[in-house]
């Protein structure tokens, strides 16, 4: 039975809608099957340098936290915050009234500890001279007991005189009294020479007489002599004492001359000067404050010393074993925009602090296992032009970008190309799939992952196993599985753990240098 015209052309237009439907639905399963990837040839880099990035803030070496060192109402301010000060420079100035009132009335004592002293210095003389004076009686006493004592000797050798005289008249008056007696001498014999024996008693009494007068003399001389010792020993005991005196009226005028000293550096403390040369950080006092000096000391202001400059940062716990001192920096500073600063790293602490602590942490806090630490590392700028240097203020923002190493004809490749995935099974299972199935762990162990990179050949996809060394800042090193001229493919890890081994690709074509920006907008 003939078809009619009619039927025939729907049967063709079913036809075409069924061959149309079958290639749209080819079309879609081959963009499905078929991904478009972003392929990088494995290059050998020139050099590679891996760094840590670590931000923080500009700090001086040296800095002073100025405050008021005496009492007194501020009176002016010649500074300005951002100014640059050199040593000895006035800055403040405090009212200096009750200091000078102070600093008078000192210098009016200091006067009389002085006068004091040459009150003193006039007794010593004249004790001296007293010493002298009985020293010189002394010496007339001890003259006067010699002369008596010679006195005593004298009326000694009188009375022995005196005694052999009335003994040899004894026996004169016993002879002649036997003369008499026997008729032989006469009467007047006798008479004189009893006569002879009297004169001898009396001269002999005198003789003894002067003696115990001479003995008398004696000890009122030795009396005087011992008087004259008392009077040198008092003497000299005034002088003692007024020589003591004039050592306590020295050591008030040393005294009282510290004191003014004190008053006289509290005086010119009204007006305080610049301890260095430097830059005005801060200035918080205000003109009319009355400044204290106690235990809360007024602060003035904080001047820093910018001719060395320190950038202090903050460097992961997981990063900072790659840091050591010596190590080269760049450092961006917020402020000047773009400029890089070079520096050097002068200083790592080895004591962690928390991320939150902001008092500087310490072996006497307790440790939150819980919250990431960091460790400060000080990067001393170096060879900074002049216009930096003088835009530089202290606090301000600043990234350090510090260089831990440096390898020369490095083969590789982006690091967005390298992504880990679970350990596939041992080969020799029988299974195809077993190739990118997980190897089986203990219970609770964590799957081994492994290290690797997707390749294109043809528009096949191929993972190879790689072993990478240092990181750049877009490319990491390959130390083994790739050689150079491969296609790798690179792209976010959640779009490359997508693929799957021997699976069909093809290029997404992309204009030079934009699959480059991709890759840094994703790092």
């Amino acid at each position: 039975m003939a078809l009619s015209r009619k039927k025939k052309i729907i049967i063709v237009v079913a036809v075409v809608a069924a061959l149309a439907l079958v290639v749209i639905i080819s079309i879609a399963a081959g963009r499905k099957d078929e991904p478009e990837v972003t392929v990088v040839k494995v290059q050998v880099r020139p050099e590679l340098r891996s760094t840590v990035t670590a931000s923080g803030e500009v700090r001086p070496v040296k800095f002073i936290n100025l405050t008021s060192e005496v009492n007194g109402r501020i009176e002016e301010i010649f500074v300005n915050p951002g100014d640059a000060v050199t040593l000895g420079q006035p800055l403040v100035r405090l009212d200096p009234t009750q200091l000078q009132s102070s600093q008078e009335a000192q210098t009016a004592g200091v006067q009389v500890a002085i006068s004091d002293v040459q009150n003193a210095r006039s007794s010593v003389t004249a004790a001296e001279n007293n010493v002298s004076q009985a020293q010189q009686g002394l010496t007339v006493a001890e003259a006067g007991l010699s002369q008596a004592r010679q006195g005593v000797v004298t009326s000694q050798t009188s009375v022995d005189r005196a005694q052999v005289d009335l003994n040899t008249a004894q026996r004169e008056l016993r002879r002649q009294t036997e003369l008499v007696e026997a008729g032989v001498a006469s009467r007047a014999e006798y008479d004189a020479a009893r006569d002879r024996l009297e004169q001898a008693q009396v001269a002999l009494r005198t003789a003894q007489a002067q003696l115990q007068q001479q003995r008398i003399s004696v000890e009122e001389s030795r009396a005087r002599v011992n008087q004259q010792k008392v009077a040198v020993r008092d003497a000299q005991i005034g002088v003692q004492r007024a020589r003591t005196g004039v050592a306590s009226s020295e050591a008030r005028v040393n005294q009282q001359q510290a004191i003014l000293r004190g008053q006289s550096s509290q005086r010119s403390k009204a007006t305080q000067l610049s301890p260095l040369t430097g830059v005005v950080a801060d200035i918080p006092a205000r003109q009319g404050q009355f400044a204290l000096a106690n235990l809360t000391s007024t602060p003035l202001m904080t001047i820093a010393d910018m001719s060395t400059i320190n950038v202090e940062v903050n460097v992961d716990e997981t990063e900072i074993g790659n840091v050591e001192v010596g190590q080269m920096a760049k450092v961006k500073i917020d402020a000047l925009g773009e400029k890089e600063v070079e520096g050097v790293v002068t200083q790592k602490n080895p004591l962690a602090v928390g991320k939150s602590d902001t008092q500087g942490g310490g072996l006497q806090n307790r440790v939150n296992v819980q919250e990431a630490k960091e460790f400060k590392v000080i990067v001393e700028l170096r060879n900074m032009p002049d216009d930096v240097r003088n835009a530089l203020r202290p606090g301000m923002t600043a990234t350090a970008n510090i260089t831990t190493k440096t390898k020369q004809n490095v083969l590789a490749v982006p690091l967005q190309a390298v992504i880990e995935k679970p350990a596939p099974t041992p080969a020799g299972s029988g299974s195809p799939a077993a190739a990118t199935t997980p190897a089986p762990t203990a219970q609770g162990e964590k799957a081994k992952e492994i290290k690797g990179v997707y390749v294109l050949e043809g528009n096949k996809v191929k993972f190879l196993q790689v072993e990478t060394g240092i990181t750049g800042e877009s490319d990491i090193e390959i130390v083994s599985g790739l050689k150079e001229g491969l296609e790798v493919i690179t792209g976010p890890s959640r779009v490359l753990r997508t693929l799957k081994e021997n699976a069909t690709a093809k290029k997404q074509t992309r204009k030079p240098g934009e699959g480059e920006g991709k890759s840094g907008e994703s790092k």
